[in-house]
């Protein structure tokens, strides 16, 4: 991506500002989740069993928790990661929804939430071609987001857009069993609201 300042017909790149810290991009995102994202905050450093989330947030159009992670580098699995963490979101439903009412002064129950319409995004300032196609299906839970800061104060975020018409449901019956797991809860909530 170039990026340029345009002043009277004269177009003058603008240098990119690298992320030093993964800790960077978490500061700049997480006060930012409503305009970025139309999400609410809910808190920081959420630590459910072994796992700590980066960033809790609740989709009040959907009724669902985000989880957000921020990344600076790309040598990790975001399939493994983003499973992992819906696996330990729909196996502890009632730590969120305390969290939730704890934080936000509200009395939420389990069955307000749409648990099928829960999903990971992930922030980074890059994704590796792997990374990209491993959440290339119409109906996959992660979003991958890059984000890029450049001179003067200039942010862009662009998400990696699926585009195949392929549905996870083809390869989660012989999947691990995260993977079915977190796919059966999906597939009953979903078959439970029509």
């Amino acid at each position: 991506m170039l990026v340029f300042l345009e002043n009277q017909n004269t177009l003058t790149p603008v240098e990119r500002d690298a992320f030093k810290l993964e800790q960077d991009i978490h500061k700049l995102v997480e006060p930012n989740l409503e305009t970025v994202f139309q999400l609410e905050y809910v808190t920081s450093e959420f630590t459910v069993g072994e796992f700590r989330l980066d960033t809790l947030a609740f989709d009040q159009a959907t009724s669902s928790f985000v989880i957000v992670e921020y990344k600076k580098g790309h040598s990790y699995s975001v399939v493994d990661q983003g499973y992992s963490y819906l696996s330990v979101m729909l196996n502890n439903k009632a730590e969120f929804v305390l969290e939730y009412n704890e934080r936000k002064g509200k009395q939420l129950k389990r069955t307000d939430i749409d648990w099928a319409s829960s999903r990971i995004i992930f922030v980074a300032p890059s994704f590796n071609t792997y990374q990209k196609n491993s959440v290339n299906f119409r109906d996959v839970p992660f979003e991958l987001w890059e984000i890029r800061r450049f001179d003067g104060g200039i942010v862009v975020l662009e998400r990696c857009e699926s585009t195949s018409n392929e549905s996870i449901e083809k390869v989660t019956k012989s999947a691990s069993s995260t993977i079915s797991t977190v796919a059966a809860e999906k597939k009953w909530q979903m078959k439970r609201h029509t």
